[in-house]
Parts: C-alpha cells; structure tokens; sequence
C-alpha cells in the first residue's frame, strides 16, 4: 500500500520547491469526482457534465529547469516522451502563446496511475502551463491559463487552480470553492485502464435514477471547524464500466462493507475510491483488496480562494 505524503491544509496553489541551478519542482496532482453527471451530448461532440472536483494528495511531480533547448524525460511511468506527451503540448502551446523558445529542461516523476480516471495527465498538463510561465517569466494570467488548458483537455481547467470546485460545461466551467470535505480517501488501481471515449460512446445517459446523495462536512480555510456541508452524489458511468468489469463494482461493495462513507467509480474508470471518516478504517479497507490492485492512502485538499 502506497501512502503519499501529506500535504498540509490550504496551502497557497500550487506547492512549488526551489531548486538548484535556477530550477524548481511543482507537485502536480490527482483528482476524485464526487460525483459526475452526463447531461447530454452537445453540437460540438462533447458531453455536457456536471461533476465536484476534489483534489488530493496524490500527486506526481515535475520539475523544471533553465536550458538552450527542450527536453523531457519522464520516470516511474513507461510514457513516450516525444511531443504527443500532455506536457509537451502544454509546452509547445504556451510557447506559441507567448512567442518564446520552447527551451526547458522537464523531469516528470509518475506516481499516479495511468489511465485511472484520477487526472493525472491533465494534471501534468496544467503544471505544465504554470511552471513553464514561472520558468520563462511570461507573465500570462491565470484566466488565459485556464482558456489554454481546456483546449488541452475538458478536466485540465481545473489543475490551473487545485482545490474543491464544481465543473459544468465539459468540465471547464468552474464555481471555485473554499475548503475542503472531511475524510481519509483510499484510491483502489486495478491495474489496468478503462478508456474515456469508449465510456463515452457505449452510454446512453441518462442511465438510472439519481442514487441518493451523500452530505460530507466541508471545512473551511478560514477556521479547522466544521462550516458548512458538501452534496456528493453519484457517477452516471458506473453502470457501464461495472456492466463490463465486474471487479470494479468488487471494489466499491468491498469499501462500504468496511466502512467507506461514500464508494465510487472515478471518473469513467479504472481506478474506485472510497471515503472513510478515520484513518484506521481508510487502511483497513485497503488491506482486504486483492492483488493485483494498488491502495493509495491520501487526503482531500483545500485551498484558498
């Protein structure tokens, strides 16, 4: 069982380290949906969502460094890392943006797994855009990061910020919120990828009737009280990746059997969280899960708005 290290509450967005020779490191994070809602297809091909965006404290992390040219060489992950890698189109996008070189040195650590619903790549990408525009000293807005990364990708929006928010729209239409909910998070990796667009274009949404929501404390940055209450409701792709693979849906039973608050499948799969109110049911619950799945222990994250 991996367990991540950490991070403190309401840190300011995003957690940068200084490094030598003028580079430095930026975690890029996962994300869980609490919740995820297909509305309909839209005239652009895209899906209309509406889903709450969580992050955690899984993360991988990237680091940048000043050079004469570009290079990216990623580890932990076997990933190519020629220009079809999201971080080198983050780079080359925010390169044309803003009329400079795309001169960097880029060393992506993969802790997240791939294909898991978790956001890594569109993480990866979003961190992308925020550290190249530290590196290169550009001064673009965060708002026109925002518009860049979802033109990388529906959820990448949302890595441009970290934190807890609603997404509508494809994903990149966000209400920011303050805070964070109340739980320790178990992310159970199968071990292998459900694929986005086939989920897409097996569903027929809506599915079912809306399974009945779940209320979480949410606390605020402001005070370590409760403050106010977080609606977590279901994942419209359940029914189909479950239909399909059946040891997922093991996995969400095998939570709330130990004590999981709320279960889920994350986003259109491979990887199902579940949310425990302490720590020792978080780690017993994923002590029962069979190889060959992965159990991340980690935490929710809120951040200052």
């Amino acid at each position: 069982m991996s367990v991540p290290t950490a991070i403190h509450d309401f840190p300011t967005y995003p957690d940068v380290v200084t490094l030598a020779d003028g580079g430095f490191a930026i975690s890029s994070p996962a994300k869980i949906n609490l919740g995820l809602r297909i509305l309909g297809k839209r005239p652009d091909g895209y899906h209309e969502i509406n889903t709450v965006f969580q992050e955690i404290s899984l993360c991988d992390k990237i680091e940048f460094h000043p050079a004469h040219d570009w290079s990216l060489e990623v580890r932990g992950a076997d990933l190519d890392s020629g220009a079809s890698n999201l971080v080198s189109r983050a780079a080359a996008l925010l390169s044309r943006e803003a009329g400079v070189p795309c001169h960097a040195s880029v060393l992506l650590d993969k802790r997240i797994p791939i294909g898991g619903g978790l956001g890594g790549g569109s993480s990866n990408a979003a961190i992308t855009l925020i550290g190249l525009n530290r590196l290169w000293n550009i001064g673009i807005s965060t708002i026109r990061l925002r518009e860049l990364a979802a033109d990388i990708g529906s959820d990448c929006a949302f890595f441009i910020h970290g934190g807890l928010a609603q997404g509508t729209g494809r994903g990149e239409i966000l209400d920011l919120r303050r805070g964070h909910f109340q739980g320790e998070i178990v992310i159970a990796a199968p071990g292998f990828s459900v694929s986005t667009k086939w989920a897409f274009g097996t569903g027929r949404f809506p599915l079912t009737n809306a399974e009945k929501s779940v209320i979480l404390p949410l606390y605020s940055c402001s005070m370590s009280v409760r403050s106010h209450q977080l609606e977590v409701f279901g994942n419209d792709f359940e029914s189909i990746v479950f239909s399909k693979y059946s040891e997922l849906f093991r996995i969400k039973q095998t939570f709330l059997e130990h004590g999981a608050v709320v279960s889920m499948l994350a986003g259109s799969g491979s990887s199902v969280f579940g949310i425990f109110k302490e720590r020792s049911q978080a780690m017993h619950a994923a002590q029962q899960l069979e190889k060959p799945c992965q159990a991340y222990l980690c935490q929710p994250i809120g951040r200052p708005r």
